[in-house]
């Protein structure tokens, strides 16, 4: 699991040049927060002046800027997603999480963390980034788990925010989605009981004793995560969306197999002026995958397949107002 305590407070920037590329270029960024620094990437259209900045919220996990991870993501959504973003003249930043991968030094503990800690990291981000881009606000798009904390980070302070784009966020409290994500794969069948035990435990903020639980689900539920997972199922996302008055963008691929098109309906219905836009054949990690399980987690390890190409229109759309 991802995850860090730290509160953030007033944020700096370093933007140190790293890399001229044939589609923009490319900058290490970095917010300053009370017990360390955060640090990203920020990729930037060379030839187009004071372009829209967007945000990138990593997912759940220990996912790296540019949306790996060590338990079998290697799909690098989020860098391609960027170079995607760029080639339309708009400008990103991908980020690691607080203790973790390049910012690792802003806590000692990644585990130990709130989405109020990471939501603070996005108000973070956001004030750092306005001198450098001199945008007046920039958009925050959170994916999967990440989408969550965007509306947290909105709910709580939006006025460095032009809008949220919640791509495969859930729209219900996580401790829903994970026995619907359970239930999905007939495999897991022997191990429901046990599951959803632990996961009503949880949801009333008592600890479970990993060890009495059959070995394939211990992983899933291990002590040092076990607070962040009791903090995060306390949330219910349409209702944190509900105090964000901005606009907000709800992408959803209709082959997504963790997250539900009634999630991404869930969100969209939360108040007035929420745009859903579904794309066909896209999956979680943002590629035009099949339905069935093993070709669509497949994906889920090509760093070559680039993603939905009507997921980084819908986006570029929004962020331009069209």
């Amino acid at each position: 699991m991802s995850l860090v305590r730290a509160w953030l407070m007033i944020a700096a920037l370093l933007a140190l040049p790293m890399a001229a590329q044939a589609r923009g270029l490319e900058k290490a960024v970095a917010a300053t927060g009370a017990t360390g620094t955060l640090k990203g990437v920020m990729l930037t259209p060379s030839d187009v002046e004071r372009p829209p900045v967007v945000l990138i919220v990593p997912g759940s996990g220990p996912t790296d800027k540019d949306g790996n991870n060590a338990l079998g993501a290697t799909a690098a959504s989020y860098r391609l997603l960027a170079e995607a973003l760029v080639d339309q003249g708009v400008a990103s930043v991908r980020i690691d999480k607080r203790g973790m991968f390049d910012s690792a030094g802003a806590a000692a503990d990644p585990n130990a963390v709130t989405i109020a800690d990471y939501a603070r990291d996005v108000e973070a981000w956001a004030q750092a980034l306005k001198p450098v881009t001199e945008a007046p606000c920039i958009w925050v798009l959170g994916h999967s788990e990440g989408a969550l904390v965007a509306s947290a980070a909105a709910a709580e302070r939006s006025d460095d925010i032009c809008g949220l784009i919640l791509v495969a966020g859930p729209g219900r409290p996580l401790g829903q989605v994970l026995r619907e994500q359970l239930k999905a794969n007939p495999a897991n069948a022997p191990l429901l009981d046990a599951a959803f035990e632990a996961i009503a435990k949880l949801e009333r903020r008592e600890p479970v004793d990993v060890a009495a639980l059959p070995a394939p689900l211990q992983v899933l539920f291990l002590p040092a995560v076990q607070p962040f997972l009791m903090d995060l199922m306390s949330y219910d996302p349409p209702e944190l969306l509900k105090r964000y008055r901005g606009p907000v963008l709800v992408i959803q691929g209709e082959n997504d197999l963790q997250i539900s098109m009634a999630d991404a309906e869930r969100l969209a219905a939360a108040r007035p002026g929420v745009k859903l836009v579904k794309v066909k054949g896209m999956n979680h990690v943002l590629k035009e995958a099949p339905a069935e399980r093993a070709g669509n987690f497949a994906t889920y390890r090509d760093p070559l397949k680039p993603v939905a190409a009507r997921a980084v229109e819908a986006i570029v759309d929004f962020v331009r107002g069209s």
